[in-house]
């Protein structure tokens, strides 16, 4: 699913600072720049993506999230981004502190594996599914750590994070009455904006 760009951008203020991290070809980051007069740069590990971004005048620094990001002083950005990059890093719980610790706010995206259609196929196929929304095979996903919404939440229980807002999508792209009643059930993508 393609994330519409205003469900982050809604929470981002005009002249930030913000570090996309696992930017991508820098779409994001570039409507952000051209929309909202953020001063941003982006982290990435893909040399094509890289690529893309210095074609699309975005700052990019080629890095590894696994590797920390010490590099960075505490609060140096005022937004720290993460869109469908979380379920990709080896020990995410420390990427999120990190975050956290150099943005005052930190806004992050990721697929819902609780979502009733994973589920069901695990269920009935007795296999990983293959679909759309995940195209990889269980041997050359990307995604190693396989994060529910109610998996988050206690998470951030656990590391007393303060969750400012959520919205929880269908395939589509939209909340609706399901996902709102039933999001770890309903919901193939989360969008949290959290902070300390």
């Amino acid at each position: 699913m393609k994330l519409p760009p205003e469900l982050v951008q809604q929470w981002i203020r005009p002249q930030e600072t913000v570090l996309d991290l696992g930017c991508g070809d820098g779409t994001l980051l570039r409507q952000l720049i051209d929309e909202k007069g953020v001063l941003g740069y982006g982290l990435e590990i893909d040399p094509t993506a890289i690529n893309a971004c210095v074609t699309a005048g975005v700052n990019v620094i080629e890095q590894d999230l696994d590797g920390g990001l010490s590099n960075f002083a505490d609060g140096s950005f005022d937004t720290v981004v993460m869109t469908q990059t979380l379920q990709a890093v080896h020990y995410p719980h420390l990427v999120i502190d990190e975050m956290l610790r150099i943005g005052k706010m930190c806004i992050l995206v990721f697929p819902n594996f609780g979502h009733w259609r994973c589920r069901m196929h695990l269920g009935i196929r007795g296999r990983m599914p293959v679909s759309k929304f995940l195209p990889y095979q269980w041997y050359d996903t990307p995604n190693i750590h396989f994060c529910t919404i109610a998996d988050f939440e206690s998470l951030c229980r656990e590391k007393q994070i303060s969750i400012l807002n959520r919205r929880f999508l269908t395939a589509h792209g939209r909340a609706n009455v399901m996902t709102r009643a039933w999001p770890n059930l309903c919901s193939l993508t989360a969008i949290y904006r959290i902070t300390r």
